[in-house]
């Protein structure tokens, strides 16, 4: 079993600046990619970046130039560091990590946190 935990979400000010990082832990073989999603209410998830474990990243054309994705493989640790925030991106943030055991392949989300920015 993976676990996933993120940290450093919460409420900032329009145009400030947080970074949120989601740590994966458990018996992992390898990560394929990791990602983050954003559920704002009212509205269906959807994707904000991608990274695979080739350090390709991929964004949202909502957040392309205010956000970057990076991970640590080592630490096997995904950061999203989200400058220039608007009150559109007020949602909970998700992790998501594609790995595999050796055999299988899984995914696997985390519980979410919440970014609130004001305006």
């Amino acid at each position: 079993q993976v676990q996933l935990v993120e940290s450093g979400g919460g409420l900032v000010q329009a145009g400030g600046s947080l970074k949120l990082s989601c740590v994966a832990s458990g018996r992992i073989f390898s990560i394929n990619y990791m990602a983050w999603f954003r559920q704002a209410p009212g509205k269906q998830r959807e994707l904000v970046a991608t990274i695979t474990s080739g350090g390709s990243t991929n964004y949202a054309d909502s957040v392309k130039g205010r956000f970057t994705l990076s991970r640590d493989n080592a630490k096997n640790t995904l950061y999203l560091q989200m400058n220039s925030l608007e009150p559109e991106d007020t949602a909970v943030y998700y992790c998501n990590v594609d790995w595999s055991d050796g055999a299988l392949r899984y995914v696997t989300w985390g519980q979410g946190i919440q970014v609130t920015v004001s305006s």
